[in-house]
């Protein structure tokens, strides 16, 4: 379970009650100028419009009521008014780009890739509760080159024992980054350590999840997923693009994560995870890969006084091991950010990533997958970025990539953001 903030709150909430009230404005005829006294109603009055409301609501099973009861959140579907169209949002990051070295490594399908300008991402998505039990949620990416299927899930809302399950195409909720989208970044292309281990896309697919939030002390949530292991978004650990079908349930991916916050004080908290995927991967018959990691995300932000001051840190650990004929391949890669608002509309950060070079049981290894990956990988990267509003923003990023098997290489990136409609929350 996730702790959101909201981008536009009260967005969906204030559009329900203005088409209710034009709806009821265009039904009724125009106020007289002249006030008009009320006429005392008497109790036969009383009892008559109590019949007529009761009547009116057998008719449409809805309970006799006066007040319509408020909604509980933004995931919870509302016993009074609802509008049958579901809240829509399009969110648009363009980019300006220059590389030293045209031959760059940048890893993410919606990172900047070559000199000029590029649009890294157009989403276009809807949110609605479907009735009382489900909530569905999809993301379209549309691209210069198609269309694509980012994700397109049902989620359930009153399940027993504090359960919860998803169903569809879903990024799946390994460690922090992965399940999150561009706009939600603090830089304008993602870690190459997710597009190491994990692809251009992330880990996402067709599956199911169910999480289960403990009654323990402090806030616990264990989450267990299984989805396709084939696909471009598995290559990099899993079967990906081959000819190899489903034939049982060793054929699937499996992830099990575990969720954990600390309150630490009114203005410190701190968010840990741990997270484990597994699944076959097309080195041959019985070929396995495994994937885990560890997450850590400390926040200041002070709400016993007035400031617009946030600190984060984030840091990611992957450890990856891939069997292949007669050894075991191995890497660690890992990132880690600091987070700086320092104003009302401004904020920085920087980032420092580490990815080792690939280790078998008896030493160093030749990857099929990088095979130029030989030596340990480093970047730093540095991001100012100026918010106007909650619905756009601009960044200026500068990088230096330092692989070990070639030089050095800058880059920098000028991007911007723009979002409209009912943008839906972001991840604590």
């Amino acid at each position: 379970m996730n702790f959101p903030y909201f981008c536009a709150p009260g967005a969906a909430f204030a559009g329900v009650v203005f088409i209710v009230s034009v709806a009821h404005a265009q039904g009724e005829p125009p106020t007289p100028t002249t006030p008009t006294p009320t006429p005392a109603t008497s109790s036969s009055d009383e009892r008559d419009i109590q019949a007529a409301l009761a009547a009116d609501a057998a008719k449409s099973d809805q309970p006799a009521s006066t007040a319509t009861p408020a909604s509980s959140g933004p995931t919870a579907p509302s016993s009074g008014v609802q509008s049958l169209n579901p809240d829509i949002s399009v969110i648009a990051d363009f980019a300006a780009a220059a590389f030293s070295n045209d031959t760059h490594l940048e890893t993410g399908a919606h990172d900047p890739q070559h000199n000029g300008f590029n649009l890294q991402a157009l989403e276009l998505s809807f949110a609605a509760a479907v009735d009382p039990y489900l909530r569905f949620d999809s993301h379209i990416s549309l691209e210069l080159s198609g269309i694509d299927v980012e994700e397109a899930y049902g989620t359930t809302l009153g399940l027993p024992f504090r359960l919860q399950a998803r169903l569809g195409q879903f990024l799946n909720r390994f460690g922090r980054l992965n399940a999150s989208h561009p706009h939600t970044w603090n830089f304008s292309d993602q870690p190459f350590a997710l597009g190491r281990v994990f692809g251009a896309e992330g880990n996402k697919g067709l599956g199911g999840e169910l999480s289960w939030l403990t009654p323990l002390p402090w806030y616990v949530e264990l989450v267990g997923s299984t989805m396709m292991a084939d696909g471009d978004e598995t290559s990099r650990s899993f079967l990906g693009d081959t000819q190899r079908t489903v034939h049982g349930p060793k054929d699937l991916e499996y992830l099990a994560a575990a969720k954990q916050f600390f309150p630490l004080s009114d203005d410190w908290s701190l968010a840990w995870g741990m997270s484990g995927a597994f699944g076959p991967n097309p080195s041959g018959p019985g070929n396995r890969s495994a994937i885990y990691g560890s997450d850590v995300y400390l926040k200041y932000r002070p709400i016993t006084s007035q400031s617009p001051l946030v600190v984060s840190l984030t840091s990611e650990w992957y450890y990856r091991r891939r069997q292949v004929p007669a050894d075991i391949i191995q890497d660690v890669s890992s990132y880690t950010e600091l987070f700086l608002r320092f104003a009302e509309r401004w904020a920085t950060a920087v980032r420092y990533e580490h990815g080792t070079a690939p280790f078998g049981v008896d030493g160093k290894v030749t990857d099929p997958l990088d095979p130029e990956w030989t030596r340990a990988r480093q970047r730093v990267a540095l991001a100012l970025t100026h918010y106007p509003s909650e619905f756009s923003r601009f960044r200026l990023q500068v990088s230096r990539d330092m692989p070990g098997w070639r030089a050095a290489s800058w880059a920098g990136f000028l991007t911007a953001e723009l979002a409209i409609g009912a943008h839906g929350a972001h991840v604590f």
